[in-house]
């Protein structure tokens, strides 16, 4: 099953989207036009004064991949999968500084550091992590101009610090007086237990944290057992198969063999503290839209998505967050659009060698016989050895001999762009109708 295609009226207002049989039906009769290829998109010859059905925007933020669904009468008409390049961007930075204080060591030519001039406004954020943020900025105001969006729901932390950190033996009389929820009141009710065990499958790759068995039953386990003083809170918690955590006993983990164990509890999760870090900037663009915003914890997403007996999935997550996901029918055959952050262009001006220093020209001009790299084209090469139909991501060449996908030297006069560089690549699920 594909994406439902998104449809705009003569005045490029949005309308209900169809099914991909629908949208050829009306192509193929001269009532709509391409009018984008990713997302698909058709635009009618017609204006039409029927009012669209509200469709909610809905994310499940991540560290490398957010998924993304829109969902319409409680239905999935969309999804896909946003791929990040945070570390990309990181890797960057850091091979930039180390080439830059290589040359303020050496004592040779260099720039001057500047680190007393710079100063960090109030929430900022890492390139890195900022990526991350200007991603789902893009493509929320692209699907707004697509589809009727009147709500968004997103999952605004993936798991409970703060209720997973409190003690189980906390009494109901500090918990009143107190803002932190203990764990007596999270361990019960409908969640039961879901925010602990999700963030225990994360941080232990969903395996037994002894034997490393994985596929079977895991069981939540105490580090440092309760006869020997260990509690409740969550760094003192992990998962064990059945067998391990039969023989293991009242022993604590350094007896048991694996002292290795206490000191990785203790290690905090990047993941989960990329996207925590991040988290509040997403929810304050979406705040500033105007449009209602729904929250929820990655516990609450989990328990709906298991409640409705539904595969993990970064798009299924995104369809399930919040309350309003506890209701949400989704075909698991649907095939999600794949989306990958490959960036714009680069500033780099040349590139330089292992010391520092350039090693090559100044960069030519970014476009090539009206290409740019990064443009999907479509080349019909009528004979020779590329002989055939090419469609791919292009890379170009000063010469006019371009690259598409793996293919080398396609001659710019066979290429035609169907869809110019916007700094995403898409997989082959969003080629489908293209």
């Amino acid at each position: 099953m594909q994406n439902y295609v998104f449809v705009l009226d003569a005045n490029k207002e949005p309308r209900n989207p169809v099914r991909p049989a629908e949208a050829r039906r009306l192509l193929s009769d001269g009532k709509a036009a391409v009018y984008k290829r990713f997302p698909f998109t058709i635009i009618l010859r017609e204006a039409s004064s029927q009012e669209p059905t509200p469709i909610t925007l809905k994310v499940d933020p991540g560290s490398k991949t957010t998924g993304i669904a829109l969902v319409q009468n409680n239905r999935v008409v969309f999804a896909a999968e946003l791929s990040h390049r945070g570390q990309a961007i990181k890797d960057a930075l850091e091979s930039r500084r180390a080439i830059r204080r290589g040359r303020r060591n050496r004592n040779t030519r260099y720039r001057q550091a500047r680190f007393d001039n710079r100063t960090r406004p109030e929430g900022w954020l890492a390139p890195s992590l900022n990526s991350r943020v200007d991603n789902l900025q893009t493509w929320f105001v692209r699907f707004l101009k697509l589809a009727p969006i009147a709500s968004i729901s997103m999952e605004l932390v993936r798991f409970d610090m703060q209720l997973m950190s409190a003690s189980t033996e906390a009494s109901a009389s500090t918990e009143a007086a107190n803002a932190e929820i203990s764990g007596v009141q999270y361990q019960q009710g409908e969640l039961q237990g879901y925010e602990v065990r999700e963030y225990l499958l994360e941080k232990w790759q969903r395996k037994c944290a002894y034997c490393g068995a994985k596929d079977c039953p895991l069981e939540v386990e105490h580090i440092t057992p309760k006869a020997k003083g260990g509690s409740n809170r969550v760094s003192n918690l992990t998962l064990a198969c059945h067998g391990c955590n039969t023989k293991k006993g009242t022993q604590t983990a350094a007896e048991f063999g694996h002292p290795e164990i206490q000191a990785k509890a203790k290690q905090p999760l990047k993941d989960a503290a990329a996207v925590n870090a991040t988290r509040w900037a997403v929810l304050e663009m979406f705040k500033a839209t105007g449009l209602d915003v729904e929250v929820g914890t990655g516990g609450r997403t989990k328990f709906n998505r298991v409640a409705q007996g539904y595969p993990k999935a970064h798009w299924i997550d995104a369809a399930c967050v919040g309350q309003s996901g506890k209701p949400v029918w989704l075909c698991v055959n649907l095939v999600p659009s794949m989306i990958k952050a490959v960036g714009r262009q680069c500033r780099q001006m040349c590139r330089p060698d292992k010391y520092g220093f350039p090693r090559t020209g100044a960069k030519q001009s970014r476009v090539v016989k009206g290409f740019q790299t990064g443009d999907i084209v479509r080349a019909i090469v009528p004979t020779g050895k590329k002989k055939g139909v090419h469609i791919g991501r292009v890379a170009i060449r000063t010469t006019g001999s371009f690259n598409i996908g793996s293919v080398q030297g396609i001659g710019w006069k066979y290429c035609k762009a169907i869809h110019k560089a916007d700094g995403y690549s898409y997989g082959a699920s969003a080629l489908a109708l293209g």
